[in-house]
Parts: C-alpha cells; structure tokens; sequence
C-alpha cells in the first residue's frame, strides 16, 4: 500500500515533470484533496494524472492540465476571479487557495449542488457557486480580474472578454470539439486584447444554455 505521504510526493512530482513549477499552484494543489471530488468507480484513481468522468457527462480534468492552466492564469492573492464550468468543483478549491474571492457557474444544477456541498464540507468560504449560461459570464459581478474557462469554445466568448477588467487574464481552450484545442491566454490591455497560444488540450465543448440534468 503507497502511504499518504508517498502518494502525495508521486501526485507532486507528476505535476512538476509536466511543466507546474509555481510554488503557490503546487501548495494549493497539494492542500486541496482530489479525492472528495471524484465519486463511484473512479475513486480509487482519484491521485493519478488523468481526467475521470463524473456525472452530466462531463469530466475532472486532469490535475497536470488544472495545474498548467491555472499556472497560467497568473492569479493574485487579490484577485476577483471567474470560473465557468464548475464541474466537480476542484478546480474552484484550488482557485480558492490563490485569490480572493472565486465565482463559479455550471449549466448543471446537480453539478453546482454537489460542488457546494465539498465547498461546506471543506469549510471553503470564498466560493461562490451559481446555476447559469456560462457562456454569458456573470454580468452582475463583473469585472473579473483573471476568468478561467474550463470548456472549449471556437473563439474566446466575446460576453466574457468583456468583463475582463483592464490587465485581467483569461485562459480559453479554443478550437473545434472534435479536434485538436489549444490552450489561450488573453490579457486585456487598454488598447485592446492579445492572445498567446499555450499548448494543446481537449475539452468538452462550451455549450449554451442550462443543463437537462
């Protein structure tokens, strides 16, 4: 049996070797327990680096690709930020370790539920879960200093980019559902927006609307 503190050392050095070299990613990750955010069948692969389904139909990213993407994301101890497609949640936890305050929308009414329910259980308290389009953003709470986006669009959402505040950052996975998506990281600046292609992903598509489920 691999004991916790060895599994944790695995989990740590998977995530280096895959490029997550940030101390404050790598403390958040190592202090958010993948484990309560992945349920049933898969639980038991809940540390290796790989995405798992969970329920609607949707998946928990890989840890390596969260830990990149939220490398990228450059968050500040005092940043507002967004994340759209809560999913399980895990992501958000992470998040929550980083910045100030987190917002976080799911079509999925049963995502969002669950997500909320680790949030208590974990006594996370800067998480703020919301049933919605994500796809619209949350207008009412925008601007946003850094928003994250955990689904693939064709094109970075034009709703989105809009509340960005001046300097904020959005990462994107952009491209075709089917094919290959690349990983985009926006930075708004005062004259407008520009885009660094970071690598190449997959995601399940950035669809509008609510969820049946």
């Amino acid at each position: 049996m691999t004991s916790e503190a060895e599994r944790k050392m695995q989990f740590l050095f998977a995530l280096r070797s895959r490029g997550v070299t940030d101390a404050r990613v790598l403390d958040a990750m190592e202090k958010v327990d993948r484990g309560p955010f992945v349920k049933g069948l898969f639980a038991e692969r809940a540390y290796e680096d790989m995405p798992l389904p969970i329920a609607c139909g949707q998946t928990i990213s890989q840890p390596s690709v969260v830990g990149l993407m939220t490398q990228a994301l450059k968050v500040t101890p005092r940043d507002k930020v967004l994340e759209v497609g809560t999913g399980s949640g895990y992501q958000a936890a992470i998040l929550a370790h980083l910045a100030r305050r987190v917002y976080t929308v799911d079509r999925y009414k049963r995502l969002v539920n669950e997500a909320r329910a680790i949030f208590d259980a974990q006594d996370i308290t800067n998480i703020t879960v919301f049933t919605a389009d994500g796809s619209h953003g949350l207008p009412d709470q925008a601007p946003f200093d850094r928003i994250l986006v955990t689904a693939a669009a064709e094109d970075p959402p034009g709703p989105l980019l809009a509340q960005l505040k001046i300097g904020g950052i959005m990462v994107v996975p952009v491209g075709q559902s089917d094919a290959v998506q690349s990983l985009i990281r926006v930075t708004r600046s005062e004259t407008g927006y520009e885009y660094d292609e970071l690598r190449p992903v997959r995601f399940v598509p950035l669809l509008e609307g609510l969820g049946k489920e």
